[in-house]
């Protein structure tokens, strides 16, 4: 079982990763304004193209910045007693949810009966 330590350990190496993967897509964004080579199907290809990679990186980018948000919300949490408590039903969250995903919200019972 992994110790507090760690765990914060594990939160702080999230962020990490999460930002450089932020940064790195936020500068493909500005790289994809770029002129292209022209397609020989015509502008319409190009732009139908161009327009599915930017919601791509929009869905992308906003999933990002969620998972960056519960991390930082556990990370938060951290200095407190709430920390590895269910928000849902205030038990203690499982300590082997809490290694597999430090930032968990919510125990395994809670998290198997919320919908999707």
């Amino acid at each position: 079982m992994a110790s507090h330590d760690e765990l914060h350990a594990k939160l702080d190496r999230e962020r990490e990763h999460l930002l450089e993967r932020l940064e790195a897509l936020r500068a493909d964004s500005a790289n994809a304004g770029e002129t292209r080579e022209g397609s020989p199907f015509g502008k319409r290809e190009e732009e139908a193209t161009e327009a599915f990679e930017l919601e791509k990186r929009m869905a992308l980018e906003r999933q990002l910045n969620d998972s960056l948000a519960e991390v930082e919300r556990a990370r938060a949490k951290f200095g407190t007693s709430e920390y590895g408590k269910c928000e849902k039903c205030g038990r203690e969250i499982e300590p082997e949810r809490l290694e597999a995903r430090p930032q968990a919200k919510l125990c395994m019972t809670c998290k198997s009966q919320q919908r999707v």
